[in-house]
């Protein structure tokens, strides 16, 4: 197969294919929800964003659903660009139960309603987010913590930087180059993937016993292709802790983040 400048396209045919469930899943959804924005399809960004004023009891399900709606094709491909090695890697350390249950549920919701406390009742403002960098950078942040504790600092010339500090950075980056980014809500990801990252969230996730039940009475792990069951993780059920001889090169340094809006 043809290679340009090291990219290899059996190489990433291959990656594509090896993609857990939940992570190809969500990929796919993204992308449908595009198509169904099209003229004359379905005002879907009205329907699923984030938007202050219209969150409701009855309307709660868009503190889940403002992820997955873009507000074009450039916004909702670099963003699955952007999360699919993220999410790929912590769904195969947890499993798919625990990625779908904790990324349709609190690493969803506690960020959308962080923004609304923070966007209603200090800055008394109104902006509607939408977009799954929210995700990319709640799950830089957990990894930044991680490798903050075998790296301590990223080297950049002569400056020392905690590498804790690496998602902040991207944001700000991605801000100043990305006209009509949601600033406010790429932070509240990225402080919840912080709190993710120094095991504060743990207890939200469903218990193991619970799961092993429902896989077994289901047959999930035979009937569903590329299906992580709660035994199958790679690092165990929140991953193990970095060691000594874990080189700095992990997602939160090597990514560039979202590239892409929240806000429509």
């Amino acid at each position: 197969m043809p290679a340009i400048q090291g990219f290899s396209a059996l190489r990433a045919r291959s990656y594509v294919l090896r993609l857990p469930l939940f992570t190809r899943a969500l990929a796919i959804v993204i992308l449908l929800f595009w198509l169904l924005s099209l003229p004359s399809i379905w005002d879907i960004s009205s329907w699923g964003a984030l938007i202050p004023d219209k969150v409701s009891f009855v309307s709660a399900y868009r503190l889940s659903t403002f992820p997955l709606v873009h507000s074009n094709l450039i916004h909702a491909s670099l963003n699955v660009i952007a999360l699919t090695p993220l999410m790929e890697r912590f769904e195969s350390e947890h499993g798919t139960l625990t990625t779908l249950a904790l990324f349709f549920g609190p690493l969803t919701t506690i960020p959308a309603v962080l923004y609304l406390v923070i966007e209603v009742g200090i800055l008394r403002g109104n902006h509607a987010v939408m977009g799954a960098s929210m995700w990319v950078f709640l799950l830089l942040g957990a990894e930044a913590i991680r490798t903050y504790r075998s790296n301590p600092h990223l080297v950049i010339a002569t400056y020392h930087l905690p590498t804790w500090t690496t998602p902040l950075l991207m944001i700000f980056v991605v801000a100043v180059l990305i006209p009509n980014t949601s600033l406010l809500g790429h932070l509240c990801g990225v402080g919840v993937g912080y709190l993710a990252g120094l095991g504060y969230v743990k207890f939200l996730a469903p218990p193991e016993w619970a799961l092993r039940w429902i896989e077994t009475r289901l047959n999930l792990l035979a009937l569903l292709p590329h299906y992580v069951s709660v035994d199958q993780k790679t690092f165990g059920r929140f991953g193990v802790l970095p060691t000594s001889t874990r080189t700095g090169g992990s997602a939160a340094t090597e990514l560039v983040g979202s590239t892409q809006r929240l806000g429509p």
